[in-house]
């Protein structure tokens, strides 16, 4: 499913980018879609703590059983991993194949020929691809990393999905639905 992110959330529909940056390396987690595993694969660490901020940031949010993020890419949230491969327990193995001219590519598409996108950059690797995007045109919204290592350092009570329906709304868009 290495290019599932594109397959499920099209650049026409594209409202948010949340940036990862590779995907789960253990066997049978990556489903394409960054944070996100399919139904029925154990709730990684950070996507446990994505869920903790959404309940604190949204009204009526109730953490889910399963960690499948489609829904958000079918509204326009472009789940993106730097590197879109990884090898079996091995994260970062590929962080210095060339994925990165790819998607560093995908991200200045979106930034040059899209409008009032909101980039959500999670951690010092999402926040070194600030450069690619147009500050002037675009909401970028930065914290650390939702990890268990850093979760506390900055990433809970940063409110990243409120703050992106305000913008959303405020740009005339359709706030997004996180309820999973």
């Amino acid at each position: 499913q290495i290019f599932n992110a594109f397959e499920v959330c099209h650049f026409k529909d594209i409202k948010v980018v949340i940036l990862g940056q590779d995907p789960y390396h253990g066997a049978g987690e990556a489903n394409g879609l960054s944070f996100s595993v399919n139904k029925g694969v154990k709730i990684p660490p950070s996507l446990r703590n994505i869920f903790k901020e959404l309940q604190a940031d949204i009204n009526g949010f109730t953490i889910p059983a399963n960690g499948d993020l489609s829904k958000w890419a079918q509204q326009g949230v472009l789940l993106l991993n730097s590197s879109l491969t990884v090898i079996e327990n091995q994260a970062g193995s590929h962080s210095h194949i060339g994925w990165q001219l790819f998607t560093d590519e995908i991200i200045r598409a979106i930034s040059d020929h899209k409008e009032n996108v909101v980039f959500i950059l999670w951690g010092a690797h999402a926040q070194s691809k600030k450069h690619l995007i147009h500050s002037s045109k675009h909401c970028i919204l930065e914290s650390a990393h939702p990890s268990p290592l850093s979760a506390y350092r900055g990433f809970f009570n940063s409110k990243p999905f409120s703050k992106t329906n305000e913008y959303l709304i405020a740009n005339n868009k359709t706030p997004i639905d996180w309820r999973l």
